[in-house]
C-alpha cells in the first residue's frame, strides 16, 4: 500500500500534512493535530480582555489581563495600553483585533546601565506539569510564538525563566525587526535535566515578551539554551535604539505556548472563554450595588459574594466604591477561592442598607 500526503488545504494554513490519501484504496485520513483545542497554555494571548482598564503608566498587572509590566530607572514612565490591530495587516487577516502596546517615555538622559522596561507572562506551574512536556528531557520541546511590531528597526532580546527550585534562564533573540512591520517570532525550547516545575498553583515559568535592559542586566550568555539564572546576565547585550527614541512603540499579539517542536496555527478562543480563564486570576465587579442584609445575631449587615469561577488562590479583595451607611465601613471577610462575605466593620449602622457597587479580587501569580 502506498500513500500520498497532501501538505495543505487552501484556507487552513496547516503547517503539517492535512490529509493522507491511500493511493490503493482511495481512502482519506485527516490529520487534525493543528485543530486540537486546549493547545495554547497562554491565557488572553489575543489581548482581548482588559478588566482593569485600557491604559496605564504603572507597573504590575495594570491593563491587558495576564500581562505584568515593569520599568525601572526611566526618566519618564512608558505607557502600557490595549490597542487595535490595523486592518490590512497580516495579524488582522488572521483574526487578531487587539494588541498590547508599549509607548516609550522620553528618556532624556539616555540609556543607563540599570534602566529597564519589560513585559512578562507567568504560566501556572501545574498547567505545564500536566501539559505533556517532559521538561527534564532535551528531546522534548515546547514552542513559543507571537506577533510583534516595533516603530524602530533593531534586534530585540527576550528570556524565559523557571520559578521552582534553582531558577534556570533561557535567553533568546526576537531577530532584527523592520520598522513598523508585523513579524512573527517563533522559538522552540528544549527541556533540560536541571529544570524543576512543581505540580501546584504557583508560577512555574515566566516568559519575557519584551525588554529593554541596560548593561548591568545583560552580558555574555549563550542564546537558545538553559543555564542558571543570573540577574546581571539575563540576555546578551542589547541594542537600545528603541529605548532612547522618544515615544517609540512596540506591540504584541497572538501569543501561544504549546507542547511540541512546531508552531501551529493560533488557537482562537471566544471572548467569553478568555474572560472566564482570566477571572481565575482577577475579577472586577462593577455591575450594581450588592445589597447587605441585617445579621440579627451580630447586629451587623452582611452579604455573601460568589465568584463566577474558582480563583487560583484566596484573592486579595479591594473595595473601590461603597455606600457605608454613615461611617459603618464595609470590609471583606472569610475570603476563599469561591467567594467571601461583605460585612460592616461595626454594628452602629442606621436603618439605611449599605452596599458595595465596585470591587476587585486578585489572585495573580
Amino acid at each position: 500500500m502506498s500513500e500520498l500526503k497532501v501538505n495543505s488545504i487552501k484556507g487552513t494554513g496547516a503547517s503539517t500534512a492535512a490529509i493522507t490519501i491511500d493511493s490503493s484504496s482511495g481512502g482519506c485520513t485527516a490529520n487534525i493535530t493543528n485543530n486540537l483545542t486546549n493547545r495554547n497554555k497562554i491565557i488572553n494571548g489575543a489581548m482581548l480582555i482588559a478588566q482593569r482598564g485600557t491604559s496605564s503608566t504603572s507597573t504590575g498587572y495594570q491593563t491587558v489581563d495576564r500581562l505584568s509590566t515593569y520599568h525601572g530607572n526611566t526618566d519618564e514612565a512608558p505607557t502600557y495600553s490595549q490597542a487595535d490591530v490595523a486592518a490590512g495587516t497580516t495579524p488582522y487577516s488572521l483574526g487578531f483585533r487587539k494588541s498590547f502596546k508599549i509607548t516609550n517615555g522620553n528618556q532624556t538622559s539616555g540609556a543607563g546601565a540599570s534602566d529597564e522596561i519589560q513585559v512578562d507572562y507567568a504560566v501556572e506551574a501545574q498547567d505545564l506539569a500536566n501539559s505533556g512536556w517532559d521538561y527534564t528531557s532535551a528531546s522534548s520541546f515546547i514552542t513559543l510564538s507571537y506577533w510583534v511590531k516595533s516603530s524602530v528597526a533593531q534586534e530585540f532580546k527576550g528570556h524565559i525563566l523557571t520559578k521552582d527550585g534553582t531558577q534556570y534562564n533561557f535567553p533568546y533573540s526576537l531577530g532584527s525587526l523592520s520598522a513598523n512591520t508585523w513579524t512573527k517570532v517563533t522559538k522552540t525550547i528544549q527541556g533540560n535535566p536541571n529544570l524543576q516545575i512543581d505540580n501546584n498553583n504557583g508560577s512555574g515559568l515566566q516568559i519575557n515578551l519584551f525588554n529593554q535592559m541596560g548593561t548591568a542586566l545583560t552580558g555574555s550568555v549563550t542564546e537558545d539554551t538553559w543555564a542558571p539564572f543570573s540577574a546581571s546576565t539575563r540576555t546578551q547585550d542589547q541594542t537600545l535604539t528603541w529605548y532612547t527614541t522618544n515615544d517609540a512603540t512596540f506591540e504584541i499579539t497572538g501569543v501561544q505556548l504549546e507542547v511540541g517542536s512546531v508552531a501551529t496555527d493560533f488557537e482562537h478562543r471566544s471572548f467569553g472563554q478568555e474572560l472566564a480563564l482570566c477571572q481565575r486570576y482577577f475579577y472586577k465587579y462593577d455591575i450594581g450595588g450588592i445589597q447587605m442584609n441585617l445579621n440579627r445575631t451580630g447586629g451587623r449587615r452582611t452579604a455573601n459574594v460568589y465568584f463566577p469561577t474558582t480563583m487560583r488562590d484566596n484573592p486579595s479583595v479591594t473595595i473601590t466604591t461603597q455606600f457605608d451607611d454613615g461611617g459603618a465601613t464595609i470590609e471583606a471577610d472569610n475570603i476563599r477561592t469561591y467567594g467571601f462575605i461583605f460585612k460592616q466593620a461595626s454594628s452602629s449602622a442606621s436603618n439605611d442598607a449599605p452596599n458595595v457597587s465596585v470591587f476587585t479580587a486578585s489572585a495573580e501569580l
